[in-house]
């Protein structure tokens, strides 16, 4: 059993699966949505293969399933029915977000037999006494209330499986309620990770060779307001930056730009090994639709937070989230977020038709016609095609460092892909940047420096 995974800019699943029966038996993590899932994933990995999961007849295969789109959650469905006619004997776990917030959807699916929660997941007594094959529903289930966990442990791992660059978890959960988001249903109230617990982490998969390290969360922005103190995201990365001298990229992802304090701007602009690339949640252009999903920013703050970046740190790169077709939207309204990409100097755009989500405010409201939203959701994406497109004509004869993911294929610091004929995965490659192919940089290498 040995998935392997599309990429996509909203999932990270879609998996195919061998049929192969001369395969070893073992435990498969298949995971959708965030970075943050990627990370936990590889905590499940070992919690399952320590409670024994590897060893059974036919081996494990687990879901970490998305709940941010109603099409998240529908993939998961189809990967899970495609696994079990493909691996009849495999005990099939379902856990994520989906898994915690629509637990009866999976407990129903004949082809599953174990659903956890999002604390449950992490723990290796979890993936212990599995149900029998076709159990009562009742016994499928392990899932507690999300809302009254008050803690995240900072669970160390020393690899992230296949992949060039390792991701750390600094916070869990949410504390605001944007009535289009189902998520802090599926992760519970923002709790951070201690700063002690973050740094080592980092240093140990420093130490094993990571050239880039990706701070993750849900809200990663509101780190440290529960913690003694109070320390804010600014000051964790000025410590990881001091306390890990080692460390040769480090990268955030996702972040409220409204949240952002005066020393993880001041990092931004000093630090040259904190990545040149955000990734905004902004999710409108325009103010009432803003207000409408209970967003703390207003328009004119996200164009000015980019403008004042940039002159704190001239070429950062800026992507953001932005939905397309939310309730109530009217045709100027969508041209405000329309304009937002160029008024902002957006380059990575990750575009979401709006799917309501049953339990959320956003779905009680007047909804716009499926077609409507699509083509919305098209113009945007075309939009971030013109806008990206123009970023890498900027980038011709520049030099940049490229760190290589796979053979033949790698990002810059702005994030940006690129084609790179050296380099092993996890090398650092300087090159000369000759020009692009419409969807990548062609880069010359110069020299490669060990990761």
């Amino acid at each position: 059993m040995a998935p392997l995974a599309k990429k996509g800019p909203a999932l990270s699943g879609d998996p195919v699966f061998s049929k192969d029966p001369a395969l070893p038996k073992g435990v498969d993590v298949v995971t959708f949505g965030c970075r943050l899932n990627t990370y936990e994933s590889e905590v499940m990995r070992r919690e399952a293969e320590s409670a024994g999961l590897g060893a059974l007849e036919g081996g494990a295969i687990i879901f970490n399933t998305c709940a941010v789109t109603g099409e998240a959650v529908r993939q998961a469905k189809q990967s899970i029915r495609k696994a079990r006619r493909e691996n009849p004997q495999a005990r099939i776990i379902v856990t994520g977000c989906a898994a915690q917030t629509e637990p009866q959807n999976f407990v129903a699916m004949n082809e599953v037999d174990l659903v956890l929660g999002n604390e449950e997941k992490l723990k290796a007594h979890s993936y212990r006494a599995l149900p029998d094959f076709g159990v009562n529903d009742t016994e499928k289930a392990r899932i507690n209330d999300i809302f009254s966990v008050r803690e995240t442990a900072g669970h160390m791992v020393d690899a992230i499986e296949g992949r060039a660059r390792a991701f750390v978890q600094v916070q869990n959960g949410c504390d605001h309620r944007c009535t289009f988001c189902i998520i802090p249903y599926g992760r519970g109230n923002s709790r951070s990770v201690p700063m002690g617990a973050v740094v080592e982490q980092v240093r140990r998969l420093s130490g094993n060779g990571y050239a880039e390290i990706v701070l993750t969360g849900v809200d990663m922005t509101s780190f440290g307001a529960d913690l003694p103190g109070g320390p804010k995201l600014g000051k964790l990365v000025k410590t990881i930056l001091k306390q890990v001298p080692d460390v040769k990229r480090l990268r955030l992802s996702s972040i409220d730009s409204i949240e952002a304090d005066d020393d993880l701007l001041q990092a931004i602009a000093t630090e040259p090994r904190l990545m040149p690339h955000l990734h905004l949640s902004l999710q409108s252009g325009d103010d009432m639709i803003l207000k409408r999903m209970k967003r703390r920013h207003n328009r004119d703050q996200s164009i000015r937070f980019c403008q004042d970046l940039r002159k704190l740190r001239p070429g950062i790169v800026f992507g953001a989230d932005i939905i397309a077709g939310f309730p109530t939207e009217t045709d100027a309204m969508f041209e405000k977020s329309l304009e937002i990409v160029e008024e902002c100097g957006l380059t990575h755009l990750h575009v979401f038709p709006f799917s309501p989500r049953e339990g959320t405010p956003a779905a009680r409201m007047p909804q716009l016609r499926r077609e409507l939203v699509k083509q919305r959701a098209a113009r945007l994406r075309a939009a971030g095609d013109t806008a990206y497109r123009s970023h890498l004509s900027s980038l011709a004869g520049t030099r940049q460092s490229i760190l290589v993911e796979r053979e033949g294929l790698g990002r810059t610091e702005g994030f940006t892909l690129a084609a790179v004929s050296a380099g092993a995965p996890g090398e650092i490659v300087e090159a000369a940047i000759a020009g692009d192919d419409g969807s990548r940089l062609i880069a010359a290498p110069l020299a490669a420096r060990a990761a």
